[in-house]
Parts: structure tokens; sequence; C-alpha cells
């Protein structure tokens, strides 16, 4: 999986911590190579933590991480997995960008975890691959990147390139890579030692069925959110949702009146301010850019119902995300945000 070296070698994979990584795709990631290394009594495996500068850093949670080292010490005979989390859509460090594309020359296989992805793809290392994000971020991701072959499945393995959703997907991510280099009998005991019973293939979606999620089983009902999930940025009118459901409009109101509390129009609404909110607190597009994504017609509109059902404007959520504690750039930081 990452650079088959002679099965009696120990494979090296570096893992680069950037300022607000999510910890737990980073012990996601790491756990699966310890339990590999256990159960089969040899160093299969050997990792270290870096950072940019070698200096101590610090998760989301706040749990700070002293490295082995820094980026520079990467190199050959090591695949090189870039861990992120909050505010990487804010990175543009161009030199972290020119040392990861110097890595890339040298034959360093490159993956990501959870935002990682941003990342690569901001040093164009992601052209021409399969690639994936946490499904918060898809969206973003493809106004950014509209060339880049995205989806929103677990983890995508293209040649040197591995990308992972976040979460607990590089739990997954790296007990297929242990299937691929030293059998399935190890991967699942290591996924049993993990008490990971339902290990997830890289094609499963990130996200549960809708019906898990909203807690209904009524089907046609189901495929009509599913509908209105697919369709955020431009809207479907709610007698063609309702029509493609093998319903009526008056039967669609009455369901959702009874199921979901609210008619059709109103949850579909809620729907799509949600999804602007995502893409406010975790992206940097304007917010004008986000209101067309999200099937408005006009800045005045969706900033009228975004405050209706948030309690605040559009700009006010995006100010107290760039306020929140531990988030702001400090200066001579070693990530160039982006103002």
């Amino acid at each position: 999986m990452f650079g088959v070296p002679a099965a009696h070698q120990t494979r090296m994979i570096d893992f680069l911590l950037l300022p607000e990584f999510s910890m737990m795709a980073f012990t996601a990631s790491v756990e699966p190579l310890r339990a590999a290394n256990q159960l089969s009594g040899r160093p299969l495996y050997a990792w270290r933590s870096l950072s940019l500068t070698g200096d101590p850093v610090s998760a989301s949670n706040g749990v700070v991480v002293h490295p082995a080292g820094g980026i520079d010490d990467a190199g050959p005979g090591a695949t090189l997995f870039v861990c992120a989390g909050l505010r990487a859509e804010r990175i543009r460090d161009k030199a972290l960008f020119a040392r990861l594309r110097e890595l890339s020359r040298m034959g360093v296989g490159l993956g990501a975890v959870c935002t990682g992805a941003l990342v690569l793809a901001r040093a164009g290392l992601l052209d021409g691959y399969n690639c994936t994000i946490h499904w918060e971020h898809v969206e973003g991701f493809a106004e950014e990147f509209p060339e880049l072959k995205i989806t929103a499945t677990l983890f995508e393995i293209d040649r040197d390139r591995y990308t992972c959703s976040g979460g607990t997907a590089p739990l997954d991510m790296m007990i297929n890579g242990i299937a691929r280099d030293h059998g399935e009998e190890l991967a699942v005991a290591v996924a049993e030692l993990l008490l990971h019973n339902l290990v997830r293939h890289p094609h499963d979606t990130q996200r549960m069925p809708v019906q898990h999620r909203t807690g209904i089983s009524h089907p046609k009902l189901l495929a009509v959110i599913a509908h209105m999930e697919a369709y955020i940025e431009s809207p479907v009118p709610l007698r063609n949702l309702a029509t493609d459901a093998g319903l009526s409009p008056r039967q669609l109101e009455r369901l959702f009146r009874e199921k979901m509390g609210k008619t059709p129009s109103r949850y579909y609404l809620e729907l799509r301010l949600q999804r602007a909110r995502l893409l406010l607190l975790q992206t940097t597009m304007p917010i004008l850019q986000i209101a067309v994504a999200c099937g408005f017609t006009s800045a005045s509109h969706f900033a009228r119902c975004y405050s209706e059902l948030f309690g605040h404007a559009p700009r006010i959520e995006r100010a107290r995300a760039a306020r929140v504690p531990g988030l702001e750039s400090e200066p001579g930081d070693a990530l160039a945000m982006e103002a």
C-alpha cells in the first residue's frame, strides 16, 4: 500500500501534524499500525510525528504533541500523511506547498486525513488523482478545485496518493492497507483487537443513510429528503418532488407535518441554510457565492432567512468563527492565513 518494501523490512510512515489537526483522525491512523506490530510480533510498521518546524503542535482538542522532527526531516523511504483539521481552508503556506512538491519529486508517497486533502490540492498534488475529504468540506473543496476528481467516499487510494475523510475513517484505510501488505488474516485480527467489528470498504459512503439520520422509515418521504439533499444549489419545486415520489402536493405536505413537524418548504429551506452554515464555517468562499451555492438568488434574501433561523447574519457567523479561541493566526506563525 505504502510503496511496498521487501516483506522483512519495516515500512516507515510520517505524519505531518498541522495546527488544529484532528486528534481522532491521527490516532485512528496510528493505532492499526501499532496493533499490526503487536499481533505479528514483528516491526511491520514504524511511524513518527512531524510538525512544520519541529516545535510542539496543538490538536483541535487542545492536546499538545511533541513531534520527532520537522517537515525538513521527511524524505525518501517513508510515506507522508498530512494531518489537518480546523481552519485548514485558510492554509496558504507557499513554503509548505513547495516542500510537499519536492517530496513528491523525490518519490515520496503522499497522503492526507480529514482536511489534509486541501493542503495537497493547494500544492497541486492531487491533479489527476481520485481524492476525498470529510463530507462537511466536500462542497467547498469542489468549489475551489472543480477540476479534481472528488468523491464522498471514506477513503481513496490512487497510485501513490492516499486521501481519507477523517474521524474514524483512517482506521478503515489503514486496516485496508494492512490487508494489502500482509494479508486479510492479520487485518481482521487488527480490527478485532481494536473492537472495530465492521471494517468499511474504500467506496462506502461517509454519511449514515437518511433513514438513520432522520429516524423515519416512510420510503416515499425518505426519497423526497434524499432528493432535497442532492439539489441544494438548484432547489427542485415541491410539486416536482411530490410527483417524483408518487405523491400529491397535499400528501407531501401532510407527511412532512406528521413525520418532521414542519412543512416541506420549511424543511428544504432549513436544509439549505444548514449547508450554508457549514460553508461559512469551513471555507473562505465569499458570502454571495455561498448564497448562490445554496439556492438563494440574492444576498439580502439569504441574509434574512439565515438571521431568522440562526439569530444572526451570515457575516456575524463567519466573524465568530474567526474569533474562536486557539484558531487565530499568531504573528510569525508558519501557516500563512488568508485574510
